[in-house]
């Protein structure tokens, strides 16, 4: 930034001034002519009083009574010696656009999402901006300030394009499943959204992108489940396969303990997982199973058999309760009543 030898010119090393004033406080004593030097990518304004007079493009310019029509309408210039000077200020304005600007949700905004009902997101991304409208921008968000750079904006940019987010997922995704697909579409609805709010200030919004819309922890886990469930297929086979699987690591298993816990485990899951995918993998509707009478071990007496078939005949032929006396018979091993001379099943004299 220079002010002095008779040439006016502000050079940025930053690359984050957009509006630099000269000089910083009150305002400058200038001479006709003294040079102006604005490069390329700035265009400077005379400012008196507040107002904006002339404006000066890129190149190098001699500032003279001829080129500065309007300040001098405002001012009375005494000659002295061809220099005569007056009171200004110069505001030096950087029309590059600047990039990379980060943007993102700092609180979570509330979705109304199809399958999962209520959802907080977090979105971020970036976006590049520039100044549009010179005298608005001033005006409206530089005001008096001596520097003002692009980080005295962004948080105020920022707010700008968070306020929007939640109209334009509400019109364009439905759930949270189909997000990725409708980055596009979402950054083209807030770019049009948020391209109205920046140019009445005087910036134009140049690119918009997001980088990503994330869901809550709890519903990625709720997404990863039912991803699970449907790369699994059909629920039986996988559960089958599981069964089969373990009783082959049983196998694979050296010790005997661990075979027989093994074996158990995947026999018993292959027996009663079938019967629980049954009728739509549901156990609703379902009848209880009847409790089956234990089986007789191999080489068991075939009186004790007899006996229980025995009493129960005998009950229902008329024997004694239980309780009183009674007693079996040699032959058929049927049950009788104590006074009982034949048996009441087979005729065998008790």
């Amino acid at each position: 930034m220079a002010l002095t030898s008779g040439v006016i010119e502000f050079f940025d090393e930053s690359g984050q001034v957009m509006v630099q004033r000269m000089p910083k406080e009150g305002s400058g004593d200038f001479k006709t002519g003294t040079f102006l030097v604005v490069r390329e990518s700035q265009e400077a304004v005379f400012f008196r009083d507040g107002k904006a007079l002339d404006t000066f493009g890129p190149g190098r310019h001699q500032i003279t009574t001829g080129n500065i029509p309007l300040l001098t309408k405002l001012i009375s210039l005494p000659l002295t010696g061809g220099e005569s000077p007056f009171k200004a200020e110069v505001m030096f304005v950087n029309k590059k656009t600047f990039t990379d600007e980060k943007w993102g949700t700092e609180q979570p905004v509330i979705f109304r999402d199809t399958e999962f009902g209520m959802v907080r997101l977090r979105a971020f991304g970036i976006f590049s901006h520039k100044i549009k409208d010179i005298s608005l921008f001033i005006n409206k968000i530089v005001g008096t300030q001596a520097t003002y750079t692009s980080e005295n904006v962004k948080s105020f940019l920022k707010n700008m394009i968070v306020g929007r987010l939640n109209d334009a997922l509400g019109e364009v995704v439905k759930t949270v499943l189909d997000l990725a697909k409708y980055y596009d579409e979402i950054g083209v609805a807030m770019k049009s959204r948020v391209r109205d709010d920046f140019e009445k200030y005087g910036v134009e919004l140049v690119d918009f992108i997001i980088k990503a819309i994330t869901p809550p922890e709890e519903v990625q886990k709720a997404i990863d489940e039912r991803s699970a469930m449907g790369a699994i297929g059909n629920m039986q086979q996988y559960m089958m396969f599981k069964s089969a699987k373990a009783m082959q690591d049983a196998a694979n298993n050296q010790s005997a303990a661990g075979m027989g816990m093994g074996m158990g485990a995947g026999i018993g899951m292959g027996m009663m997982m079938p019967g629980m995918m049954m009728g739509g993998g549901g156990m609703q509707g379902q009848q209880p199973m009847q409790q089956q009478a234990p089986m007789q071990p191999q080489g068991a007496a075939p009186v004790a058999g007899a006996a229980v078939g025995a009493a129960v005949g005998g009950a229902a032929a008329g024997a004694p309760a239980a309780g009183g006396a009674a007693k079996f018979c040699t032959k058929c091993g049927a049950q009788n009543g104590d006074a009982s001379k034949f048996c009441a099943n087979c005729g065998n004299p008790m």
